[in-house]
């Protein structure tokens, strides 16, 4: 038989997703037995109790049941500019939400992506450059799935990272080049480490071909500057890499020092020859600022200075899923044109998307708080996205304990936590992380009331954790 696990692809068992992974698993496993679980490991904010917000909501119901346009009583159920909404993006489809769109997108949301992009930007954008694509994921996966022609290509992928990057990279058979964010500085980017890596991977025969940055960072938290991203842009530059720019968090920030700034605006500030040639595929969502919407897939990829004979080749694999789905479009349409002061819905969309930031700011500060009041645990300010990612210092005896179970020490420490408490996080060899050193990584989604006793179970169950395996013979370094 074909399907017997010693005949799978090999990538395919190669492959590691430490969201879902062992942590994930024994939760849902003692969920089933009745146990309370505050599910942590995963941006997912309405399953944590964020509510979604009201327009969008209305004009996508309007767009599911068309019928209720033509209800005479319809405007005393939806507010008039939802109504126009609903219609505006129901005349862009070929028959509605049930019929496909075109492989890159309905080109009226596509058009309304571009104008996002020069607002924000100042600097024009091409609807034609841009696929919409079913969550950010699938886009950073179709752009990966064109770059990487065997093992010998690699891609710069920060580590800490995200693991759909190592995930999709051992997928399609590539090689991941690792370069570390350092955790000193506030989780931040040494050019001369990008240098390093990449001379190491060229060392070893591997073609470094690209380059990823997460900003704001996941599971770190931190923003890039501006002077860094000019510094990675003259990297990509001088080496010839194409950068892919996972964005997907820039409605996220918790400070005023370091604003979000797009790798796109830095990029075409830098002028001749850099905004003419470096190759650049910027990555957003509907899943992540305020909106939320996970369980909608909603994304889209702006690629910059990609040959049209290229573009040509990414239109044509795009075009085997022969479409997007069209509901998350109209969500991308909504949160790239939301209601305009004037509007109806105006003041509940500013009022519902202000508390929720405002809110996460607070949590973002209650949660780096409670790891710093914690023994042996030290965490970063969370500047922006939606993540703490302390570090934990281990005990000697934790680590011995660790190795006789047959665990890795920060997923040992995180399979103690959950069973303790409750809570499910993401242990720091996830992500990847310094040889010797250990995190895990929490959302800071929980509701904002509840967020003082999680952090206080934290605590109660890290101290008395450290007690237990405290031989006096050290903890592992930071």
């Amino acid at each position: 038989m074909a399907l017997e696990y010693e005949l799978l692809n090999e990538n395919v068992k190669k492959c590691q997703y430490a969201v879902r992974g062992e942590l994930y698993l024994r939760a849902s496993e003692l969920q089933k037995e009745g146990k309370k679980i505050i599910f942590t490991n995963v941006g997912n904010p309405h399953a944590l109790g964020q509510k979604p917000l009201t327009f969008p909501r209305q004009v996508v119901a309007l767009c599911q049941a068309p019928f209720l346009l033509d209800d005479p009583n319809v405007g005393m159920l939806f507010p008039a500019d939802a109504i126009a909404r609903a219609k505006h993006y129901l005349s862009l489809t070929s028959g509605g939400l049930g019929a496909y769109s075109d492989s890159r997108g309905l080109p009226g949301v596509r058009k309304e992506v571009a104008e996002f992009i020069q607002r924000r930007d100042g600097y024009p954008s091409d609807p034609e450059l841009i696929f919409l694509t079913d969550g950010a994921s699938k886009g950073v996966m179709q752009i990966l799935n064109c770059v990487i022609r065997g093992e010998g290509d690699g891609i710069l992928v920060p580590v800490p990272q995200y693991p759909l990057y190592s995930a999709t990279i051992s997928l399609l058979g590539g090689s991941l080049v690792p370069y570390y964010l350092d955790e000193s500085e506030n989780w931040g980017l040494d050019v001369n480490n990008l240098r390093q890596s990449v001379a190491q991977a060229r060392s070893q025969g591997i073609s470094v071909r690209a380059m990823v940055i997460i900003n704001p960072g996941n599971p770190t938290g931190q923003c890039l500057s501006e002077a860094n991203l000019k510094e990675i842009l003259r990297f990509c530059y001088n080496e010839k890499l194409v950068l892919l720019g996972d964005e997907v968090y820039q409605q996220n920030i918790y400070q005023d020092e370091r604003p979000f700034i797009s790798s796109k605006k830095v990029l075409m500030e830098m002028g001749s020859p850099f905004n003419k040639e470096v190759q650049l595929v910027s990555f957003h969502t509907v899943s992540k600022g305020y909106w939320g919407e996970c369980g909608q897939r909603g994304g889209y990829f702006e690629m910059t200075n990609i040959p049209p004979r290229v573009v040509e080749e990414i239109y044509k694999v795009a075009s085997i899923a022969l479409s997007p789905n069209v509901s998350a479009q109209i969500f991308m349409g909504l949160m790239v044109s939301p209601p305009k002061p004037g509007d109806i819905s105006y003041d509940q969309f500013a009022r519902e998307s202000k508390g929720i930031l405002e809110s996460l700011r607070r949590r973002a500060k209650i949660m780096t708080d409670g790891f710093n009041s914690c023994k042996n645990v030290v965490c970063n300010f969370t500047e922006g996205a939606m993540y703490s990612f302390p570090q934990i210092r281990l005990p000697t005896g934790a680590l011995q304990a660790a190795k006789q179970a047959g665990k890795v020490p920060d997923v040992f420490y995180c399979l103690k936590l959950l069973e303790a408490t409750g809570i499910s996080t993401v242990p720091g060899s996830g992500f990847g992380q310094k040889e010797g050193v250990f995190h895990l990584r929490t959302t800071i989604l929980p509701a904002e009331e509840e967020m003082p006793e999680i952090m206080d179970s934290f605590k109660k169950f890290n101290d008395e954790f450290m007690t237990q395996y405290d031989n006096g013979f050290g903890y592992s370094r930071m």
